[in-house]
C-alpha cells in the first residue's frame, strides 16, 4: 500500500481534505439495497450492510486505498450493525500489500484484565456457571482491541487522515439511519439482555424494541466517535472513555481497570500458510484456531479426492463431518494464545500426522469416538498444559466479516466481533458503546491450553483468509458464526477449488457444521434423502435447517482485469464496486 501512498499527489491531498465537510460520507444506499454481487475494475467492498459498503466505496472513489476504506467501514459497522462488532470488541485483520507482495496480520484480539481468576467461571462448588450468566457478567468483558488495531493499521498503510475516516460513522450516529430487518430482529431476540443495561435507552425506547423502519439516532455513540476523531485512541485507552468503560465493567462485577486499557497492545503477526491443490492459503494463526484447523481439514479431505463425488451427496457431507470432528477434537485440546502456551503448529499440519488422522475416517461409517491425536510426536517441544475435557455447552456467537480491494491490488480481509449478539449486553452509559463478552471464549474449567489468565487472549475461530494462485491473490474469504466460521470458510474454498463453482454459487451452496457427535447444523437445500442417509449412518442431524455463517468475499479476475464481489444472502449485505470511466484497474 506504500505505492498508493506515493501516488497521492498534493492535489489529491487537497481534494481529500474536503472530506472534513459534513457532507462527506452521507451514506447512500446502492441502487438496489439487495445487490449482493458486483463486478468492477477500480475497487470493491463487500460487507454485511449496504450503508457500510457504500461508505467504503466512497473512500476508494476519493483516492483512498483499501486500508482507508476498511477503517471507515469498521467505524460505520459499529453504528449500523452494533450487535455484531465495534470498538468495544476486537478482531483479526489480514492485509495484502500489492507493492511488496507481503501478507500481514493486525491482531487486535481482546485480552483478559490483570484481575481475572482462572476459576472465575466456576461456582463455589466447582460446577460451571451457566453460559448466559457468564455472558451478562462483567467478568465476560475483555479489554477491547479494535480501535488500537485500526490506529496501528492506519499507521502502517493508511493514506487518508484518520479523523476523516471516522467522520462518516459519526454522521450516521448523529443523524441516524433506518433500522433494517437484521438489527430489528436481533433487538427483539435480545431485548431481555439489553433491558438490563444502558442499552435499553437506545434499543428499547419507552420499553419497546425498535422495529424495522424506525429511525435510530445514537447521540452517545456519536459523542464517542467525535472524541476519537479529535483525540485518537488515547481518549479510549487512557482518557474519559476508558475511565467510564472500566467503571461500567466493575459495576457489573468485573475487574477491569483503566490500567488494563492503558496496557493493552496489538500484535503484528505472520499468517499460517498452507498448500492445497496448487493454491497457497494464508489464514489466521493462534490465538485464532481458524487457520490451523482450516488447513488441517483441507489436507485431510484432500486424501479422499472429494471432487470424485457430486457436491450434494451423502459421501461429501459424511467426509466433511468426519474431518470436522477430528479437527475440532484437536482444537479443543491444543489451541490457545501462543504468548502463554505451546501450540503444536508444525505437528498439527505435518503430513504424517495428517495421514494418521485421515486414516481414522471411513467412507462407510461414523467414527463414534473422535479424540484428539498426538501432534507432539512431530514437534520438538512439549505441552505446558493438560488436555481438559470441558463439557461446556456454549451458544454459538456472531460477528461480522468484510473485505476491501483497491485499484492498486491491495486487499484487506477483516473479521471483527463482540462475540455474542450485542456482546455482554453491557453498554457504557453516556458513550453508547456495546461491550464484548469475549472472555467466555476461554475454557470455563481451568488447566487446559485455553484457561483464563491475566493479559491472555481467548481462543477464537475467526478465519479471515486469502487464497493465492501463482503468488497473486485469487480470493478473500471470511465469515461470522463463532466456531462455525472455520467450516463456512472451508466449504466455500472447496466449492471454488474442488467443484469449480463461481464465487456467488460457492457462497450460496448449503453448508453443514458439526464439532462433535452431539452438535450438528445444516442448511436448507441439502436433499432430504441425503440427510436421512447420514442419520442412518449415525450422524445426528436434526429436523430443522438453520443458517450457518455469512461469507463476504472478493475474487480477482485477472483475465478481465476485474474484481468480483459477493455478499452472502444470509444477511442483507452488499457488494459495491466502481470503475473510473475510460480507465481500468491500475491506472
Amino acid at each position: 500500500m506504500k505505492k498508493s501512498r506515493s501516488l497521492l499527489s498534493m492535489f489529491m491531498v487537497l481534494v481529500l481534505l474536503v472530506t472534513l465537510n459534513p457532507a462527506f460520507g452521507q451514506a447512500k444506499k446502492p441502487t438496489k439495497a439487495s445487490d449482493l454481487v458486483a463486478v468492477d475494475k477500480d475497487g470493491m467492498v463487500s460487507t454485511s450492510h449496504p450503508l457500510a459498503s457504500q461508505i467504503g466505496v466512497d473512500v476508494l472513489k476519493k483516492g483512498g486505498n483499501a486500508m482507508d476504506a476498511a477503517i471507515a467501514v469498521q467505524f460505520a459497522l459499529n453504528v449500523v450493525e452494533p450487535m455484531m462488532s465495534g470498538i468495544g470488541g476486537g478482531g483479526f485483520m489480514m492485509v495484502y500489500e500489492a507493492e511488496t507482495g507481503e501478507t500481514t496480520i493486525v491482531n487486535s484480539r481482546e485480552r483478559a484484565p490483570a484481575g481475572v481468576d482462572p476459576e472465575m467461571f466456576l461456582t463455589d462448588r466447582g460446577s460451571i456457571i451457566p453460559f448466559q450468566e457468564r455472558v451478562r457478567h462483567g467478568n465476560s468483558v475483555g479489554v477491547p482491541g479494535t480501535l488500537k488495531g485500526l490506529e496501528k493499521a492506519h499507521e502502517l498503510w493508511g493514506t487518508v487522515p484518520f479523523k476523516q475516516l471516522v467522520t462518516p460513522a459519526f454522521q450516521l450516529a448523529q443523524n441516524g439511519f433506518s433500522v433494517d430487518r437484521q438489527l430489528a430482529l436481533q433487538i427483539e431476540n435480545n431485548k431481555e439482555k439489553l433491558a438490563l443495561t444502558a442499552a435499553s435507552d437506545v434499543y428499547l425506547p419507552k420499553g419497546e424494541p425498535l422495529v424495522e423502519g424506525d429511525w435510530l439516532i445514537q447521540r452517545d455513540l456519536a459523542k464517542t466517535l467525535r472524541l476519537i476523531r479529535s483525540h485518537g485512541s488515547k481518549v479510549f485507552y487512557n482518557g474519559e472513555i476508558g475511565e467510564a468503560l472500566a467503571e461500567t465493567v466493575q459495576e457489573f462485577g468485573g475487574s477491569m481497570t483503566i490500567d488494563d486499557l492503558r496496557d493493552y497492545n496489538v500484535t503484528i503477526d505472520e499468517p499460517v500458510w498452507g498448500e492445497y491443490k496448487g493454491y497457497t492459503v494464508a489464514s489466521m494463526p493462534p490465538p485464532s484456531s481458524g487457520g490451523v484447523f482450516l488447513l488441517q481439514m483441507l489436507k485431510m479431505l484432500d486424501t479422499f479426492e472429494l471432487e470424485q463425488y457430486e457436491r450434494r451427496t451423502t459421501e461429501v457431507y459424511h467426509l466433511l463431518a468426519e474431518a470436522m470432528h477430528l479437527a475440532y477434537a484437536d482444537r479443543g485440546a491444543y489451541a490457545g494464545d501462543p504468548e502463554f502456551v505451546e501450540v503444536p503448529m508444525v505437528g498439527l499440519l505435518h503430513s504424517d500426522y495428517i495421514a494418521e488422522r485421515s486414516s481414522l475416517i471411513d467412507i462407510n461409517k461414523v467414527n463414534e469416538d473422535p479424540q484428539p491425536g498426538d501432534p507432539w510426536k512431530y514437534e520438538s517441544g512439549s505441552a505446558n498444559y493438560e488436555v481438559i475435557e470441558q463439557l461446556d455447552e456454549k451458544d454459538i456467537g456472531e460477528t461480522t466479516h468484510f473485505t476491501v480491494a483497491d485499484r492498486w491490488g491491495n486487499l484487506v480481509s477483516y473479521t471483527t466481533t463482540i462475540e455474542q449478539v450485542f456482546g455482554s449486553g453491557i453498554m457504557v452509559p453516556g458513550y453508547g458503546l456495546m461491550l464484548n463478552n469475549e472472555l467466555t471464549d476461554f475454557d470455563a474449567r481451568p488447566g487446559g491450553a485455553n484457561e483464563v489468565q491475566p493479559n491472555k487472549r481467548p481462543l477464537s475461530s475467526m478465519t479471515p483468509t486469502i487464497v493465492f494462485e501463482n503468488g497473486k491473490p485469487l480470493m478473500s474469504v471470511g465469515s461470522p458464526g463463532g466456531p462455525t466460521i472455520i467450516t463456512s470458510v472451508l466449504q466455500v474454498i472447496l466449492n471454488v477449488i474442488n467443484y469449480e463453482m463461481g464465487l456467488e454459487e460457492a457462497i450460496k451452496e448449503p453448508r453443514i457444521y458439526t464439532n462433535n457427535l452431539t452438535s450438528y447444523r445444516f442448511e436448507e437445500g441439502i436433499p432430504i434423502e441425503v440427510l436421512d442417509s447420514l442419520k442412518t449412518m449415525g450422524h445426528k442431524f436434526g429436523s430443522n435447517a438453520e443458517l450457518i455463517g455469512n461469507v463476504q468475499s472478493i475474487y480477482f479476475d485477472y483475465d478481465n482485469d476485474e474484481f468480483h464481489g459477493v455478499a452472502d444472502a444470509r444477511r442483507d449485505g452488499a457488494s459495491i464496486g466502481f470503475t473510473h470511466k475510460g480507465k481500468g484497474r491500475g491506472h
